[in-house]
């Protein structure tokens, strides 16, 4: 059937989870725009699709609901799932939610054609599913990114899969094994990016460190590449893990100015005895080791973000102490705080544990309130100094982006979106910095 059944249908996408599906939502909004589809947000559609999430028992609710909620607000609408809970899904909870096509992981470049497919009105009505076994698939799926269509920035996916086995996490069940975006691929989308507008680029990937060891590259490569592009003014690093990550690949990352010198290492846990439990593959010293070559590479100033788990099984009052006061040690700046999810399939889920969710509840709180500190603490820095800002957003001669360090302000004055604008910071409240156009 020919793409023109495309033409004109209206479009809904939805994306739940990680950067890399904002990134792959991204990519299918353009494979669908190039074909004539239009992309809305509330109106009436004729298609929906939910690029979903499985990272937690959460996540899978929230999928879930999701799709009821679309089904309900369009119900003549054929729905597809995506990625990662589309992956995992039966194929009867599948027709009970009155899902049109399940499209698992690295099958997402195909989704023009399934709905080629399912708009047409000669064939019979049934459950598309298009998914394959990704434990040995070393395939990169082959979405490109035009424009960005949901950010001013681009996020531009270049690495896949995970080789790591932590005993919580479902991920390298659903998103497979390692494998990394070919260099020359990522360039030229970054160069079409730039082309239409684009000066900020997010690299992303499940296990970035490890780009580029499967196909003979670094991640240092890619990023030295990208930044010889005229007319990108930023790259910017989505969350990295702390494996892959040498001395020396940070120092090298640190020579190049393109390079936003903020970074989300994820820890987990600052107790031993709970990190080898999780199955993460290092110690506290190790994580602070890596920590320091970034301050040591990058300055003072860097930008470090995190992720804890509170709550893990046999987790104890001075376990989860041992954690705040890692947190607290190494300066973060923006931390992301989860409780501990049982999550099916894991190695953990057979673990027991003591703690009642109202103490969870209460060890949250606290980490929370760290957080909170931590954030305030480092924004302050920026007080009386100028900054950098790539405008997001300007309305009332108020302008909104962000620096660098991955700090978002609210400056008065006038700017373009898109313009990169220096300010001068003189206030700063709940991590954010206030200030004036230069």
């Amino acid at each position: 059937m020919s793409h023109e059944v495309l033409k004109g249908k209206k479009v809904r996408i939805e994306t739940l989870g990680c950067r890399s599906n904002l990134y792959e939502s991204e990519a299918i909004a353009s494979a669908l725009e190039a074909y004539g589809a239009v992309i809305v947000k509330e109106s009436l559609f004729d298609v929906a699709i939910i690029n979903s999430c499985t990272v937690t028992q959460e996540a899978d609710r929230k999928s879930r609901q999701l799709i009821r909620k679309l089904k309900r607000f369009s119900p003549a609408a054929r729905i597809v799932v995506c990625g990662c809970w589309a992956q995992k899904s039966t194929e009867d909870e599948a027709k009970a939610l009155g899902i049109d096509a399940l499209v698992g992981n690295r099958m997402k470049s195909r989704i023009p054609e399934i709905l080629i497919n399912l708009l047409d009105e000669s064939e019979e009505k049934r459950l598309i599913v298009e998914r394959r076994s990704l434990q040995y698939c070393e395939k990169w799926d082959d979405l490109l990114l035009a424009k960005p269509h949901f950010h001013t920035r681009a996020f531009v996916k270049v690495q896949d899969g995970c080789s790591r086995s932590c005993s919580y996490c479902i991920i390298p069940s659903v998103r497979g094994r390692p494998v990394s975006r070919p260099l020359e691929s990522a360039v030229k989308e970054v160069k079409t990016l730039v082309a239409n507008g684009c000066k900020e680029v997010v690299l992303t990937g499940i296990q970035l460190g490890f780009y580029g060891k499967d196909i003979g590259s670094t991640l240092a490569d890619l990023v030295e590449s990208l930044s010889d592009i005229n007319g990108l003014e930023r790259i910017r690093f989505g969350s990295i893990e702390p494996f892959g990550i040498d001395r020396d690949l940070v120092y090298r990352l640190a020579s190049i100015s393109k390079l936003c010198p903020h970074f989300h290492l994820p820890l987990q846990s600052g107790d031993d005895r709970v990190l080898e439990a999780m199955s993460r593959g290092y110690a506290s010293l190790d994580f602070a080791r890596v920590i320091s070559w970034f301050r040591e590479a990058f300055g003072d100033d860097v930008h470090i973000g995190t992720d804890i788990i509170v709550g893990f099984p046999g987790e104890t009052d001075e376990m989860f102490k041992n954690t705040l006061s890692l947190v607290e040690s190494l300066a973060f700046g923006r931390i992301h705080v989860f409780p501990y999810s049982a999550r099916k399939g894991t190695r953990a889920y057979a673990l027991k544990s003591d703690l009642t969710k109202e103490r969870i509840h209460e060890r949250v709180k606290e980490a929370i309130l760290l957080r909170d500190r931590l954030l305030d603490r480092y924004a302050r820095r920026w007080i009386g100094k100028n900054v950098s800002v790539l405008v997001e957003e300007s309305t009332c001669c108020i302008v909104e982006g962000l620096t660098p360090h991955f700090l978002r302000v609210k400056a008065n004055g006038s700017a373009m979106q898109n313009e990169v604008v220096k300010v001068f910071v003189n206030s700063a409240e709940d991590g954010n910095l206030y200030g004036i156009i230069l």
